[in-house]
């Protein structure tokens, strides 16, 4: 199965008031993240990951362990990776769940320690990689860095539950 961009799940300016310019997403996404998937289409055409879905190639080139993997895996993470960011993002933020608000108060003591440490542990990321709110097992949320493209499904322990829930303002 071919790797393909999906479309933004709204308007290239609709986070403009959060901060993420037409210009920043239109680079992002339109540049940036189709690069993973043309890079990662070249990379599996006509080898044993071409008809395998996205979740598949990524767990088996994890697995695989081999440095001829290595450009998939990465090419394959970083699009999940951007898929799940795009989707968790949308204008009309700051109307967060009552859900969301109290699983963050339950497990931050607070919305406000949530933001304090989501931009710390993002900031304190050494080099490349992703910041995740993710869901526990045992139902906790937790705060889950990702070196370089490493997603965090990859992590039999984590999930990750949330859903277009709106941007809002971390800081």
């Amino acid at each position: 199965m071919a790797f393909e961009l999906p479309d933004l799940p709204y308007a290239h300016d609709a986070l403009s008031e959060f901060g993420m310019s037409k210009e920043t997403l239109e680079f992002h996404h339109d540049l940036h993240h189709k690069a993973y998937v043309d890079n990662g289409n070249k990379l599996i055409e006509g080898t044993e990951w071409a008809n395998k879905s996205l979740e598949e190639i990524i767990v088996g080139t994890y697995q695989a362990g081999s440095v001829a993997q290595n450009g998939i895996f990465n090419n394959a993470s970083q699009h999940w990776n951007h898929v799940q960011f795009w989707e968790m993002m949308g204008p009309g933020g700051n109307n967060m769940p009552s859900e969301l608000s109290s699983a963050l108060n339950e497990n931050f003591g607070s919305v406000d320690k949530f933001k304090e440490d989501f931009c710390a542990a993002g900031a304190g990321q050494f080099g490349a990689g992703w910041c995740w709110l993710v869901k526990d097992k045992d139902g906790s949320l937790k705060l889950q860095n990702r070196k370089w493209c490493e997603p965090t499904m990859l992590r039999s322990n984590c999930v990750i539950r949330l859903r277009r829930v709106g941007a809002f303002v971390l800081h």
